[in-house]
């Protein structure tokens, strides 16, 4: 029986996991995932200024590519953002993780209930472990919430593409049911990953949409023959208001978005996995009530630091017209560097704050007043 058992090898799952192994040998872990390989179909990404030194040397045997900058275009101006930015892939990281774990890891195991000690499995079979932490992903939950949704092509190319640094957002496309832009990551010479994303009122991909997109914007950047060897698609919630309870109905140990572990405007969710598995390594692993109660106060600390980023949301998403809320993000984009690698990083200042705030408002300040308190009812999607 092991100390340890994770179940969800996703991203938080898979670092706790891997974590624990180099760091807490005194203790026994095993990573359980429904799939054959760790961490789906994606690709995750993160600003170096996400994390500390000691952090992304750990992390760095995943890193598939890595820029000194990024762009971003909107309608009424373009920047240049200096600051490295760096992107795992879910196969570099089954690669690495997986061969690290070795028999610790078990693939193909679906579980269907999750208790503090025990795992049911779809096959029947009952696992038991001082410790059980969920890490199966996202659950429904009565949060208030808008959405990011995407589709993304990974693409190699007859030849060279020409892009040197990542478009982290291209909003001089059309913004049609919300705020749109085009995500592109040039991995080499000849590869690039396209993604059309949206933040939309509802969790719905619109996958042939976003693949016609894709097409047109390589075509008009004259990234002409491009094969497609990976398509990702995803729906992040982007929480409005709401409590961090919704996240914990009982004290079972959880991870990564489960456990409301995710930036709540970005999506981005590299940083509390890599913050979570290390308090995890920290921790008494021997019964699961401890475990569950000091993850749920770093979750809940981390909801009641990031409430002025679900007013941001709330701005974005209802006092701005879906087709006007490009000119939330436009705005936000002539911040100083060092304000907007605070906001990825979920560190805004008092000060921070105020300036976000302060000018010329985007959006009617008479459909914004209404939203600045924290909402905690359901928005229907």
């Amino acid at each position: 029986m092991p100390d340890v058992l994770i179940v969800g090898g996703g991203l938080a799952g898979s670092l706790a996991a891997w974590h624990l192994l180099v760091h807490r040998p005194d203790v026994s872990v095993t990573l359980l995932e429904a799939c054959d390989t760790l961490g789906g179909n994606h690709t995750w990404s993160f600003h170096e200024t996400d994390l500390d030194a000691e952090a992304r040397a750990w992390i760095s045997p995943l890193v598939v590519a890595a820029w000194p900058a990024h762009t971003v275009r909107f309608p009424d101006h373009s920047r240049r953002l200096r600051g490295g930015y760096a992107s795992i892939s879910s196969a570099r990281l089954h690669a690495v993780i997986g061969h690290a774990l070795g028999t610790r890891l078990r693939c193909q195991t679906e579980a269907t209930v999750v208790t503090p000690t025990t795992v049911t499995l779809a096959s029947g079979a009952c696992l038991q472990a001082d410790v059980v932490i969920d890490a199966r992903g996202a659950v429904p939950s009565t949060v208030p919430t808008g959405w990011q949704t995407f589709v993304g092509h990974e693409l190699h190319l007859p030849r060279p593409h020409g892009l040197h640094e990542p478009i982290l957002m291209d909003a001089t496309v059309p913004q049609v049911g919300g705020y749109r832009f085009v995500y592109v990551l040039p991995f080499s010479a000849d590869r690039l990953l396209i993604e059309d994303t949206w933040y939309a009122d509802s969790p719905r991909v619109p996958l042939e949409a976003g693949r016609r997109a894709i097409q047109a914007y390589a075509q008009q950047h004259g990234w002409h023959d491009a094969h497609c060897v990976r398509e990702e698609v995803g729906s992040l919630p982007i929480p409005l208001g709401g409590d961090i309870a919704t996240f914990w109905p009982d004290r079972q140990p959880r991870l990564g978005l489960r456990g409301g572990f995710f930036h709540p405007t970005t999506g981005y969710s590299l940083a509390d996995a890599v913050a979570t598995a290390r308090l995890l390594a920290t921790l008494r692993l021997t019964v699961p009530e401890p475990v569950g109660a000091a993850l749920h106060a770093d979750a809940a600390c981390r909801w009641r630091e990031r409430r002025f980023l679900r007013l941001l949301n709330r701005l974005l998403f209802r006092a701005a017209a879906p087709d006007q809320r490009v000119r939330v993000l436009s705005q936000f984009y002539t911040r100083s560097e060092a304000l907007i690698a605070r906001f990825y990083g979920a560190r805004l200042t008092a000060g921070d704050r105020l300036r976000v705030l302060a000018g010329r408002p985007p959006v009617s300040i008479w459909r914004a007043l209404p939203h600045l308190l924290e909402v905690t009812s359901r928005v229907s999607a």
